[in-house]
């Protein structure tokens, strides 16, 4: 059990690690919230919506749904529009830096609205958490499975909380909001890149 444990923690943390739209807006959500525990709402769903996708991949029931071609093109498709306009709310927090928290620091409302969609509408993400997690969880059955899966959620609360916090501390140190607007300027940019690449990548063309 013990090694299912640690198998799974180390997979999680290698998946959710590399820097991508959920991370930023995370991220950025810690860093233009004056109070860390105003970015909870992004940060719960999140990670609720990471140990939807995770338990989904080992029971084996998503890897079923995404063998559905239509479905699969509506995901990229709305996937693809939440993003280009999440890039445009993040590029528009860039204009000044009297103002950056004001528009980059999103209402509970648009926190979840927009955690959700980086989270569920994202196919390459999903596939992540199908082919990686999925299938390695089928070496496990019983406690060690169980193990196994609670390991990835844990990891998964885990970062979502240490990136927020990341980024509440950064912007602490920020006093003239400089440092976020180029933040914001790069992960706007990236954002749209990632729009790009969705529908490039997962439309049936």
């Amino acid at each position: 059990m013990a090694l299912a444990w640690l198998h799974g923690m180390i997979l999680a943390f290698g998946l959710i690690l590399p820097l991508g739209v959920q991370n930023i807006f995370i991220f950025n959500q810690g860093a233009t919230h004056k109070q860390f525990t105003r970015a909870l709402p992004a940060i719960i769903t999140a990670s609720i919506c990471d140990m939807v996708l995770i338990l989904l991949a080992v029971l084996g029931v998503s890897m079923l749904l995404w063998k559905i071609v239509w479905l699969k093109t509506a995901f990229v498709l709305v996937g693809a529009c939440f993003l280009l306009y999440l890039g445009y709310m993040t590029w528009i927090s860039t204009a000044n830096a009297a103002t950056v928290t004001t528009h980059a620091s999103f209402t509970w409302r648009k926190q979840v609205m927009f955690a959700a969609s980086v989270s569920l509408l994202n196919p390459h993400a999903i596939m992540d958490t199908i082919g990686v997690i999925g299938t390695s969880s089928t070496a496990y059955t019983g406690d060690e499975k169980v193990a196994f899966t609670v390991a990835c959620i844990l990891i998964s609360w885990i970062w979502f909380l240490s990136l927020a916090w990341a980024g509440r501390m950064l912007g602490k140190v920020d006093n003239t909001g400089r440092i976020m607007l180029t933040i914001n300027k790069i992960a706007a940019i990236l954002i749209w890149l990632a729009a790009i690449y969705l529908i490039y990548s997962g439309l049936p063309i």
